[in-house]
């Protein structure tokens, strides 16, 4: 989204730059970029338009505010470990997870690829609401709450970074919502308030009165889990806000100089950077004697307008040739018709997150069939519709395809659910119709819902049906199901809370292969493969 100066909330202003009005001024400059997801080819220009920004702004800070995973072909093949060269390339001074850093977390080996990517780091890694603690494959990377001297790839509540000749304290925070979009699995996410409030008065302690929070967070994110608006109105102390998460564009820095109430305090700037890379963000805060910010100045530098940096372009090569080869492989089916991914955000009337679609079909008939290879008594597959994120175009199909569609490798599970917690993982998908949820759940073939999207959340199952023995037959509350699903759903992703129930009870097992790899076995298995909407989710509002 993006933020102009005519269309802020209630309590924010903007301050101009003012350096003549301070006899001795302390300015703090920072570069910032956040949510890259996995667009690596970025870095080659934006690593430009930093060295042209510290030509004309001086050195500073430069601070990642999260979500350097998932996204692309270059993140599935290389997990991470190609931007992290580059990161470290333009001299990442802190970095933040964000939720998709959680993405590839495993039930029984963790999160091996995220503890790659801080071991490769030449940088701390940030997260006083992060606790990294239960998760072995972090053990040797735990560093202390405040990094006074911190060691590349460790993990700190906050570090203390020197800028001309001031101490900056820096802490990091990410969304709790982590744990219903994500998979944390053993790292688990605390209060962000109380976190942040924590960091204030640690770095007080220290007599550090210049404190930036590196957030990921979103900038008017849902405030059930809170945002960086809120954080600024709530939680005294904090000068600076390098925020990520929301995808916002500030064109230049937005101050919060009222608390929730309205009432005057301290300014705290905000900046935000947009996404995939498009742009560095730059800020200048100018401090007074005491640590209070008194003006600041900014921009976005779109990173489309440097040429790219030739050393880096060349780091970039050999990735980009894997990449390459791997996006043309064809899987040897050749579609007649492209397969829609319809959004309503797109201006599509339907969506893969509000209504049963044809590539939704194909992907949980895929399912259905792995996991009848495994367990022939399975009776129906679920994709959770936040799990689908491109279309197929028409023609031959490719591997890069499929990954785009299913970008985040999760894997075939069984689950043994009664029919009540089936019937109670529909309300819970439908919740929201016929507005979009990713939690909303394309079915397989053999399954047929019928729902009310005028009734109240939770009451709108009109019957929820399978085949049996060659006719469908209603779910039974009190008999046990075998089902299919991905790892990420089973686990309770999308606040699917009777899936997660009988996970916490070890209904469920991982027993197959990512998610991409179904669908591309088969499409092969298959050969002439036209789905269409067949009627397998109605919603009587719209008969």
């Amino acid at each position: 989204m993006s933020v102009s100066r005519l269309s802020l909330p209630v309590g924010v202003a903007l301050l101009a730059l003012c350096p003549a009005a301070f006899a001795e001024p302390f300015t703090l400059t920072i570069y910032h970029t956040n949510d890259l997801h996995g667009r690596t080819d970025q870095y080659p220009q934006l690593v430009t338009a930093l060295a042209k920004a510290r030509a004309e702004y001086g050195e500073g800070l430069l601070l990642d505010a999260g979500d350097i995973f998932s996204g692309t072909l270059y993140f599935n093949e290389f997990k991470g470990l190609d931007a992290v060269e580059f990161m470290n390339r333009m001299g990442v001074d802190a970095f933040v997870p964000g939720n998709h850093e959680f993405d590839l977390n495993d039930p029984e080996s963790g999160h091996q690829a995220l503890a790659a990517f801080f071991e490769a780091a030449d940088f701390p890694i940030v997260g006083a609401n992060l606790d990294f603690s239960a998760a072995p494959e972090f053990s040797e990377l735990l560093g202390e709450s405040i990094g006074t001297e911190p060691q590349p790839g460790h993990l700190y509540d906050g570090v203390i970074l020197e800028q001309g000749g001031e101490r900056i304290g820096v802490f990091g925070l990410s969304t709790q919502s982590s744990e219903t979009v994500s998979s944390p699995g053993n790292v688990t996410i605390g209060d962000y308030r109380a976190a942040a409030e924590a960091m204030v008065a640690a770095f007080d302690a220290q007599g550090v009165n210049k404190i930036v929070a590196l957030t990921h967070l979103g900038f008017d994110s849902d405030p059930s889990v809170g945002n960086d608006l809120l954080l600024a109105q709530h939680v005294e102390g904090i000068d600076v806000i390098i925020g990520g998460h929301s995808h916002t564009r500030l064109e230049s820095p937005v101050t919060v100089a009222e608390n929730d109430q309205g009432e005057a305090k301290a300014p705290t700037v905000i900046g935000q950077a947009n996404e995939y890379g498009k742009y560095l963000g730059v800020m200048q805060v100018t401090f007074d004697d005491d640590g209070v910010v008194t003006a600041s100045q900014g921009e976005l530098l779109a990173a489309e307008d440097f040429e790219p940096d030739v050393e880096a372009a060349a780091m970039l090569e050999p990735y980009t040739a894997r990449i390459e080869e791997l996006r043309d492989a064809e899987v040897g089916v050749v579609l007649d018709t492209a397969l829609a991914n319809p959004r309503h955000g797109n201006g599509d009337e339907q969506s893969v997150r509000a209504d049963e679609t044809a590539l939704g079909n194909l992907i949980s008939d895929g399912q259905l069939a792995a996991a009848r290879r495994v367990s022939p008594q399975t009776v129906m597959a679920l994709q959770n519709g936040g799990g689908i994120r491109e279309p197929i175009p028409e023609g031959p199909v490719t591997v890069g395809e499929l990954i785009a569609v299913q970008p985040f490798g999760n894997r075939l599970t069984l689950m043994d659910v009664t029919g009540a917690e089936l019937l109670q993982t529909f309300e819970i998908a439908l919740a929201s119709a016929p507005e979009e949820s990713g939690a909303f759940l394309q079915v397989s073939n053999g399954t047929e819902v019928v729902y009310d999207s005028r009734a109240p959340a939770g009451e709108r199952v009109v019957s929820l049906k399978v085949t049996e023995n060659g006719e469908l037959a209603e779910i039974d509350p009190a008999r046990t199901y075998v089902i299919a699903t991905n790892n990420f759903t089973a686990a309770g992703g999308d606040e699917h809370a009777a899936l997660e129930a009988a996970h916490d009870d070890d209904r469920s097992h991982i027993v197959g292969n990512t998610d991409w790899e179904m669908l591309r076995d088969y499409l092969v298995e298959q050969g002439d493969v036209a789905p269409r909407v067949e009627g397998r989710i109605v919603d009587r509002a719209r008969d």
